[in-house]
């Protein structure tokens, strides 16, 4: 799923364990057995299984692990997900970090996956932001894709995104673009405009995607006729799941909104234990 994934769930088992699970060792046979039934009791997108399992995996080498569920398609609940058999301790310890992880990235992939049915039929492609938890970025734009959503950037090395400030240090819009132009001719380029003036400064050096931020929908309206297709057009800015349709409904051709990441509700999961057969 993600590069150094065992270590991101190695981190998060340890911030919880610290020295050990007090309360499994003290009631807890050392050598008891047990099978954990995680079930998904809301109806949305399950993604994360791959982190939940190396929670597992990483207190208990020889933990069966079985996939009941398929990640990425929309399901009714009640729902079984995963299923673990090996050392009950090992489940115990492990339960807290594989929810953690396998909620989390599920809420995200869920509200994606809500967002993307919201713009149905326009043609908006959804995208998401930097706005994520810090450590967690690769995991949960891995999300955000399994629920049909778009990655936007993944950091400030892959994409050139002109926003005002840096506008205003390089002499305005139309110098920003130029400048990035000549220093990285080969990566994408987008550049946030304030004022159809802008965007003329913009097309005039040669923008190919242009970002329009805490704009309404009547003028974003505005600002597609004025493009007329001679750059892609980005909204972002005061766009919720709630309002997302009138602004998709402008002509877009991008919507980019943080809350994918940075306000996803996790996905509501339980993890029942019981001994396993013998």
């Amino acid at each position: 799923m993600v590069e150094h994934l065992a270590a991101i769930v190695g981190a998060a088992l340890r911030e919880d364990l610290g020295d050990g699970d007090v309360t499994a060792q003290a009631t807890v046979s050392e050598s008891a057995r047990a099978v954990a039934t995680i079930t998904q009791k809301a109806a949305g997108v399950i993604f994360g299984l791959e982190a939940a399992e190396s929670a597992f995996a990483q207190l208990d080498a020889g933990v069966e692990l079985q996939r009941l569920s398929p990640e990425g398609v929309w399901c009714e609940p009640p729902a079984p997900v995963l299923r673990a058999t090996g050392n009950a301790r090992a489940l115990l310890a492990a339960e807290r970090t594989a929810l953690n992880f396998l909620a989390r990235l599920s809420g995200v992939a869920t509200l994606s996956a809500r967002c993307v049915s919201a713009v149905e039929g326009t043609g908006v492609r959804i995208l998401d932001t930097r706005k994520t938890t810090p450590g967690l970025r690769a995991l949960e734009k891995a999300a955000v894709a399994a629920g049909g959503a778009t990655n936007h950037r993944a950091g400030l090395y892959d994409m050139v995104l002109i926003k005002e400030n840096h506008a205003a240090l390089a002499g305005g819009v139309g110098a920003a673009v130029e400048a990035a132009r000549a220093a990285y001719p080969d990566l994408g380029l987008e550049v946030e405009c304030r004022t159809l003036a802008e965007i003329d400064e913009a097309l005039a050096a040669g923008a190919p995607r242009i970002l329009l931020d805490n704009v309404g929908p009547d003028e974003l309206r505005a600002a597609v006729e004025h493009v007329a297709g001679r750059a892609q057009l980005e909204a972002s800015g005061a766009i919720t799941p709630d309002n997302l349709r009138a602004y998709a409904e402008t002509g877009v051709d991008f919507i980019s909104l943080g809350a994918l990441t940075h306000s996803a509700p996790a996905l509501d999961l339980s993890l029942l234990l019981e001994e396993a057969p013998t």
